[in-house]
């Protein structure tokens, strides 16, 4: 006999306690369209969501609904009105939960995991006609991210959903958990993709999605953009992580060990 257990606390963490870019706080912020986090299981997901949606509920009058699988923070109303609903306790599944919940009058929807293209299709949908719609996706990277979301579609539906996610997208934040040098826990290392018009060109074209991470680093003053290896860098100089831990998660490691030797001399 054996478990695993995770340990959720009372109080929901802000996104400056959880380490997190200021970035996403402006996502939170935004009034309509699609966002989404991504990461491995156990990489936080859940918790960076319950921190933007809690930002939101701390300053902005709006009505939230959630549909999750299962519950895990529990949120007081304080400026938003929130409800929580639970797959399988509230209602069957994700799609059915959606539909209902648009009948509802929502402002901002959290959708637990975007698990098939029904979902999706209804996600975007929410998002297309005025409303902010937050979810999760099990993948690694922003761009792994948009590949998989057309992806689960059939090829000949692939370039309509293209042209939506392009319009419909406000950012894509995806996520590892790192130990921390000190060995005390664990820090949080995030890869940021907001929808700029570079970005909107990367995912309608299906041979320039290859294009993300360039512009994602090429993005980062404009627009608070920011890659994997990126974050890591500032992770390693400031001394929260030990370069070994850095090189291991880079995604260009040769690249991310030729800076580093670069910045010694």
């Amino acid at each position: 006999l054996a478990a695993i257990l995770r340990v959720i606390p009372w109080k929901i963490p802000s996104m400056q306690e959880l380490g997190l870019p200021p970035t996403l706080e402006r996502l939170a912020m935004q009034d309509r369209g699609f966002i989404l986090v991504t990461g491995p299981t156990g990489s936080g997901k859940s918790t960076t969501l319950a921190g933007m949606i809690d930002s939101i509920n701390q300053n902005k009058k709006v009505h939230i609904v959630t549909i999750e699988d299962p519950i895990e923070f529990l949120h007081v109303d304080v400026k938003s009105s929130i409800c929580q609903r639970e797959i399988r306790t509230d209602t069957a599944n994700f799609a059915s939960a959606l539909r209902a919940v648009l009948r509802q009058d929502p402002n901002v929807i959290l959708v637990g995991e975007m698990r098939d293209p029904e979902t999706i299709d209804i996600a975007l949908k929410a998002a297309e006609t005025g409303h902010l719609v937050m979810s999760t996706l099990h993948t690694t990277d922003v761009m792994r991210s948009v590949n998989r979301l057309i992806g689960v579609f059939e090829p000949d539906a692939q370039p309509t959903v293209r042209i939506r996610l392009a319009d419909s997208l406000v950012g894509i934040v995806s996520q590892r958990l790192l130990p921390q040098a000190d060995g005390k826990g664990r820090i949080v290392a995030v890869e940021v993709m907001m929808n700029t018009p570079s970005i909107q060109g990367c995912i309608r074209e299906a041979d320039k999605t290859y294009m993300i991470p360039h512009y994602l680093e090429e993005g980062r003053t404009q627009y608070g953009m920011q890659s994997f290896d990126q974050h890591l860098m500032d992770l390693y100089r400031v001394g929260k992580i030990a370069l070994e831990v850095a090189k291991a998660a880079a995604t260009r490691p040769s690249d991310f060990e030729r800076t580093i030797m670069l910045e010694s001399r």
